[in-house]
């Protein structure tokens, strides 16, 4: 075997591509939505080396388009998840004791298939299967899960560097271990660069995986792991299944080699799992890793120096990029009464320019949320608001789902700044305003800083450097992703690590060496060259 001290291909932040009129990218994507609609797919599992279906299939469709039929997937149950452990457990050693060059070669390659040879066909199961528009598509699909590939990479090589000094006659050596046993992978449905990065970096860092996606992002899923299998990862290294939650939990959460959970999703579920990880912490042989991005209620507070053509227009994109769906999306803001009438226009004025309808329409800037519980839940709010005196409906309002899930990008203005929809995540093109007094600023930095459980991120739009100062540090807890004079929205890899506090999460940064700490176990190791003979210590000799 050859050793070396391999210098890694510098990551770069892959290049978004604009799909304007005419392009090459533009003429793919279009090929490769009409190729996946005239074609119904049949999805198996993937566990160890066996592609597994089951006589129960779930149908998938697009949420704009939901009488179209995309294909279906095997659903499995309790002896699935038994079976991916098995799976899981019977690759590790191998997986482990493989030189970490080529493991994180795998997933370099799988980061070139992706930007080049898949990118058409990830970013058309994601618009397709998650109603994304063909922008929000190529960021999330295509940039940042490649960026997620390449960076780690770079993260696990700065973590392994790192070393312990040695003093004379001893050599003091660091070794990152994985886990002991297997680490699950529970996804989310609202980025398929997610799906993508929660099972891949426990495992570049020597770890097998259970990976769990959200079933609205199945359809996308299968392409990474198409991806993943074609770059060359062995069976049993990252094993995918299609299970209800509760029953992976029973089977994962009792079983001794769990060995920690890698999750994105809801707050109730996270503490939920947490709680019951604690109420079984006699069961594991380990402690478990318990990483978790939640949810998050994130703020928008401009001061009467802002500009508020640009504090709409971060509005806009903030709050209705995505219908909302995004973690990160701007869902309550608080505007100084000396600002909002600009602001409003401008609001409005840009609303009413926008269009919404199905992904395949590249000129759609709003498409459907992603099911239809989410837009019930979301329709319900909008009804409520509409129903109380307190709120004013500024722009939006209107819901319809008869052949998409399709919820209007809807500005509520409320008087009381801890009405409910102030408070409480929605997940969804709902944006709320408080309009308050401009001296009365400093005690609006404190609502922002009380009224939600969350803190996942927030802006402030000023152009006088000492209220940004100010706030900067008065709202250090309320964001683990803070930005100044831009929306709270776009978190890049490798440029703003994300991650929240509080209801949040554990705010581990995806997308820094950070969360990859979180996958390893490290062990000292102290080579001593010439052992001592005997126990005397000069101390003891006789004056």
């Amino acid at each position: 075997m050859s050793f070396g001290t391999f210098q890694i291909p510098t990551p770069q932040n892959e290049p978004v591509k604009e799909y304007r009129p005419g392009s090459p990218e533009r003429k793919a994507i279009q090929q490769a939505l009409a190729e996946a609609r005239n074609q119904e797919v049949n999805i198996p599992m993937y566990i160890g080396a066996e592609e597994v279906y089951t006589d129960n299939r779930i149908r998938m469709a697009p949420p704009h388009d939901h009488q179209h039929t995309l294909g279906h997937f095997s659903e499995g149950d309790a002896s699935h998840v038994q079976q991916a452990i098995d799976a899981a457990l019977a690759a590790k050693e191998n997986w482990a004791s493989l030189p970490w060059e080529h493991r994180a070669g795998i997933f370099l390659k799988a980061a070139e298939l992706i930007a080049g040879p898949y990118r058409a066909t990830i970013n058309a199961a994601t618009m397709l299967g998650q109603s994304k528009n063909v922008f929000q598509a190529e960021i999330d699909s295509a940039c940042e899960l490649i960026d997620f590939l390449r960076f780690n990479v770079q993260y696990a090589a700065e973590i392994y560097s790192q070393q312990p000094k040695s003093s004379p006659g001893v050599w003091n050596r660091l070794e990152y271990r994985p886990l002991e046993g297997f680490v699950f992978a529970l996804t989310p449905f609202n980025f398929t660069a997610i799906a993508g990065n929660l099972p891949t970096s426990a495992a570049l860092l020597g770890n097998t995986v259970v990976w769990k996606p959200a079933y609205t992002q199945v359809y996308s899923a299968h392409v990474i792991m198409k991806v993943l299998k074609e770059a060359g990862l062995p069976d049993g290294v990252i094993n995918l299944i299609y299970v209800d939650g509760p029953v992976a939990g029973e089977i994962i959460f009792n079983h001794p080699d769990f060995a920690g959970i890698h999750f994105t999703g809801s707050t109730k579920v996270f503490q939920e799992i947490w709680k019951t990880i604690g109420q079984n912490i006699h069961k594991y042989k380990t402690y478990p890793r318990i990483v978790g991005e939640t949810g998050g209620k994130d703020f928008v507070l401009a001061h009467g120096s802002a500009n508020a053509e640009e504090v709409a227009t971060a509005l806009v994109r903030g709050a209705f990029e995505y219908q909302g769906q995004k973690c990160s999306a701007a869902s309550r803001a608080y505007i100084p009464a000396s600002l909002w009438p600009e602001v409003e226009q401008v609001l409005q004025k840009q609303l009413k320019s926008i269009k919404m309808g199905g992904t395949e329409d590249l000129t759609n800037f709003v498409n459907a949320v992603i099911d239809e519980r989410a837009f019930d839940k979301i329709a319900q709010y909008i009804g409520r608001a509409k129903q109380d005196p307190g709120v004013s409906v500024i722009a939006g309002g209107n819901c319809d789902k008869s052949k998409g899930y399709f919820v209007e990008p809807t500005v509520l203005r409320v008087d009381d700044p801890k009405y409910q929809t102030m408070c409480e995540e929605i997940f969804g093109p709902v944006l709320s305003v408080y309009v308050f007094e401009d001296d009365r600023f400093e005690e609006v930095v404190q609502l922002v800083n009380t009224t939600s459980p969350y803190a996942l991120t927030g802006s402030i739009f000023s152009k006088d450097r000492y209220v940004i100062d100010q706030v900067d540090k008065l709202l250090k807890n309320a964001a683990g992703n803070f930005y100044i004079n831009d929306k709270p929205t776009g978190a890049v890899v490798g440029q703003q690590p994300f991650g929240g506090a509080r209801a949040s999460g554990t705010n581990d940064k995806a997308g820094s060496y950070l969360n990859l700490l979180r996958w390893v176990s490290a062990r000292t190791i102290k080579e001593t060259f010439v052992s001592p003979r005997t126990y005397e210590y000069p101390f003891l000799e006789a004056e």
